[in-house]
């Protein structure tokens, strides 16, 4: 793998752990995933006016990929209903790279060398060491399950748009409508929470859009990488995300143990050279 295509994914690492600081920051966690979703709906339906349309074999990729994303969405709301954040989130991120790869290595025929698979393994320890108090303090089994399903939705959408994109010929394309696509997400929250988002401050309505930008320029660098990467290598790399809400959350939200994060930080570097020197 090519330094130009780790830094593109570390860069989207970055972007996705700064929404998901958003999102968590967010009064109402839910209605702030819909404005999120709604932020990738509006520059998506711009792009898939001006843009060609994707090869036809990649639509079913994308409208599998929209159905899976819905039940992300799910998932993760109804884990943070039954869990902490800082439990939630590295367990369903902790076990995506490793169910990513057996994905990959079933579906496309990737089959990544035991230096790789060490590099997987040393970001899941990582991500669990940034949240390692959180973790022991004990996990309630529903907490658990839905945040095993959340992490469940990743790894088969990162799977489904991996090979979507391949098949796509365009990869703005491909983006633009999965980013149009949101529209359902966007929709369904806004039935649910139609009687508190007239109340919303205009404050709060910005930031939860300029957190669908973000998010959806993350997602697109995703996407483009997997052109030229391994499946399970992007996921392992993109899921340095954790380590990059943690420092967050240690530098600006005070939360957390310096030296457990900076361990965590260091396990999960070394995991991201040997990923990047193995493919």
């Amino acid at each position: 793998m090519t330094l130009f295509v780790v830094l593109i994914i570390l860069l989207a690492a970055l972007l996705h752990a700064v929404w998901n600081a958003i999102v968590k920051t967010a009064a109402d966690r839910t209605t702030m995933l819909g404005l999120v979703a709604l932020g990738q709906v509006l520059p998506g339906a711009l792009m898939v006016m001006l843009l060609p349309l994707p090869n036809p074999e990649s639509f079913v990729y994308i409208l599998l990929s929209t159905v899976v994303h819905f039940g992300y969405y799910f998932m993760l709301g109804k884990a943070y209903q039954h869990g902490d954040l800082s439990v939630v989130y590295p367990i369903a991120r902790g076990i995506v790279p490793a169910l990513v790869s057996l994905w990959a290595m079933v579906l496309v025929g990737e089959v990544l060398p035991f230096q790789a698979w060490t590099g997987i393994a040393l970001i899941a320890v990582g991500i669990q060491l940034s949240s390692w108090k959180a973790l022991r303090s004990g996990v309630g089994r529903s907490a658990l399950m839905f945040a095993l399903g959340t992490g469940f939705c990743i790894s088969i959408y990162s799977v489904v748009d991996g090979i979507g994109v391949r098949l796509s010929g365009n990869t703005l394309s491909y983006w633009a409508w999965g980013a149009f696509l949101h529209l359902f997400i966007a929709g369904f929250v806004g039935v649910r929470k139609r009687a508190t988002l007239k109340d919303l401050p205009a404050k709060v309505w910005m930031i939860g859009i300029l957190g669908g930008l973000v998010s959806m320029t993350a997602y697109g660098l995703v996407l483009y990488a997997k052109n030229f990467a391994p499946l399970g290598a992007v996921s392992a790399l993109r899921e340095t995300s954790v380590i990059f809400a943690a420092l967050i959350g240690f530098v600006f939200l005070k939360e957390g143990n310096w030296a457990r994060r900076l361990g965590a930080a260091v396990l999960m570097a070394v995991g991201v050279a040997l990923i990047g020197l193995a493919v």
